[in-house]
């Protein structure tokens, strides 16, 4: 029987859960549909001994990364706190290389897009990652693209996701291109997950994807901000509100949160925007207005900026119930 040979590549200090999230979507896809190309799904792993996890379980690899050959139809590194040894590792890195020439696609779950990255698989497209170590993977691999926006990202045959469990988004988009959307939607229900987050929905919410700014003068223009997306949110309105220079606020911004007052301000008013465009059936006219977009195609731009898609679009595909909110 024709088998798609699905490899798992793991390291010690791997994460269990990235394993897991992408292993156990594909046995079930075997058990649920019995497609007529079924997954094989090995885990591998350096020297072919037992992969400690960095919760401190154990898995067995199937066979060792160094004696595993072609064709695979898709080869996918796990993260883990174990990455930057992974990364720094010549003969692992090595393999990784090797078998990508063998492999239909190529994938990591979290931080194994750095061992995809030293393996210069990543140069010239666009990856993400999970999003505590975007800026990290991004200072040492300056020929990839990071966008830490998305749950996962593809970019020709090479597919990276965010972290940990984006990993069953990933492979519930496997399945589906594998085998068609009713086996993957079968998939999904069995592990009670959603079908599907969107690859373009954010993993992360500008308002939680790093801790509080420490200033108290950052900290509450950044809660004005997120209070009052419609609101004059120019720098000098913002500079006089905190009682300093446009100046100064400029340079505590860039400090405190790594950017511009108004690079701030149009994702978190982009970010406003996408929760009312999932959540209510507002006109795009008024979205736009109460998230401080001069006009739709001001909203349109920023948004397919931000997400890589169009408001239109992330409606139907992340729409959640409407509460009833009215124009």
């Amino acid at each position: 029987m024709v088998e798609r040979l699905m490899v798992m590549v793991g390291y010690e200090a791997a994460e269990l859960l990235d394993i897991a999230c992408v292993t156990t979507p594909l046995a079930m896809a075997n058990g649920i549909g019995a497609p007529t190309v079924p997954y094989r799904v090995r885990v591998v792993g350096p020297g072919g001994g037992a992969v400690v996890c960095g919760t401190g379980l154990t898995l067995g690899s199937d066979q060792p990364l160094e004696r595993l050959v072609g064709p695979l139809d898709t080869l996918i590194v796990s993260g883990g706190v174990g990455f930057e040894r992974a990364a720094a590792d010549p003969r692992l890195v090595g393999h990784v290389r090797r078998l990508a020439k063998e492999s239909r696609r190529v994938a990591s779950v979290c931080t194994g897009a750095a061992v995809l990255a030293a393996a210069g698989l990543l140069d010239g497209r666009r990856a993400t990652t999970h999003w505590r170590y975007a800026r990290q993977l991004a200072d040492r691999h300056p020929d990839v693209t990071i966008d830490s926006a998305p749950i996962y990202v593809r970019d020709g045959n090479v597919y990276t996701a965010a972290g940990v469990t984006s990993a069953l988004d990933l492979t519930l988009a496997f399945i589906e291109e594998d085998h068609g959307p009713e086996l993957a939607r079968q998939v999904a229900r069995d592990l009670v997950v959603y079908l599907q987050r969107p690859g373009n929905q954010a993993q992360m919410s500008l308002f939680t994807a790093a801790p509080a700014p420490r200033d108290e003068l950052v900290k509450g223009i950044v809660e004005h901000i997120a209070a009052h997306p419609a609101a004059d949110l120019s720098t000098r309105a913002l500079a006089v509100r905190a009682g300093v220079t446009p100046r100064h606020l400029n340079r505590l911004f860039t400090d405190h949160l790594g950017q511009a007052p108004g690079r701030y301000v149009r994702l978190a008013r982009t970010e406003a925007a996408a929760q009312l465009i999932a959540s209510t059936s507002l006109p795009m006219t008024a979205v736009a207005t109460r998230c401080g977009f001069g006009s739709p195609e001001a909203l349109r731009q920023a948004f397919s900026g931000r997400y890589g898609i169009s408001p239109s679009r992330y409606r139907a595909t992340a729409r959640r119930p409407d509460p009833g909110l009215s124009p």
